[in-house]
């Protein structure tokens, strides 16, 4: 028979709790869930990352980015898109949910729905009275036509259904803004079918994508040659 160093079980779990303790409950400093990691501070990676990408984005409070926001929309007339408030558009989605419900918290109306990105979008009108989808066609059009180029909106490509957002040069020139290119399987197929549907037409295809635009425009790049 094993001989027991203590005279009861009592005893022996006082002397043993003094030598082994047990390590207090450690929960995440972001989510809140308990973990049993002693060395981290955070119960997944997930956390952490969330953690140190928040501690480094400048601290701007509820009503700096409701200002900020309408500031731009007095200024330039429209409201801005989150790439042209790229400074506060990370803070503002962390405190308000989503860039939309910023914009909303300003009394403004977004420019596309919160339902779908792309099918509901809201008309803007360009400078010359042109419809356009999105703010950034908006930049475009105007472009456009401070440049004073002759350009058609919603041109049908030969034999389709499919229309390029602007042509020029009396439809031998399509351009077209890929705003959602690789956000969509669907929309990436429409815009391998409108190249080709160019190449065998013999039309000039003049792609531009939100980098063009954001943060600063490379417009008089892309389509300097036709001013």
């Amino acid at each position: 028979m094993l001989s027991h160093n203590y005279c009861s079980s009592s005893c022996a779990a006082i002397v043993n709790n003094q030598k082994y303790p047990k390590w207090p409950k450690k929960f995440c400093k972001v989510c809140g869930k308990e973990f049993k990691n002693r060395e981290s501070k955070y119960c997944s990676s997930k956390c952490g990352w969330s953690s140190f990408h928040y501690s480094h984005v400048p601290k701007y409070s509820k009503e700096q980015i409701i200002s900020a926001i309408q500031k731009y929309n007095s200024k330039n007339g429209r409201i801005p898109a989150k790439r042209e408030l790229a400074e506060i558009s990370h803070k503002a989605i962390h405190i308000f949910g989503s860039w939309n419900t910023a914009v909303l918290a300003a009394g403004l109306t977004p420019n596309r729905s919160h339902d779908n990105r792309m099918y509901k979008r809201a008309l803007a009108i360009a400078e010359d009275g042109h419809k356009c989808d999105s703010i950034s066609e908006l930049i475009i059009d105007n472009w456009l036509a401070k440049n004073k180029i002759p350009h058609t909106r919603d041109a049908h490509y030969p034999t389709t259904n499919h229309k390029a957002d602007w042509t020029i040069q009396n439809g031998k020139v399509f351009i077209e803004y890929f705003g959602l290119a690789k956000d969509s399987p669907r929309y990436d197929r429409e815009i391998k079918v409108k190249k080709k549907l160019c190449k065998k037409n013999g039309i000039k295809l003049v792609e531009i994508y939100p980098r063009d635009l954001y943060p600063a425009t490379s417009l008089n790049t892309k389509l300097g040659e036709f001013i």
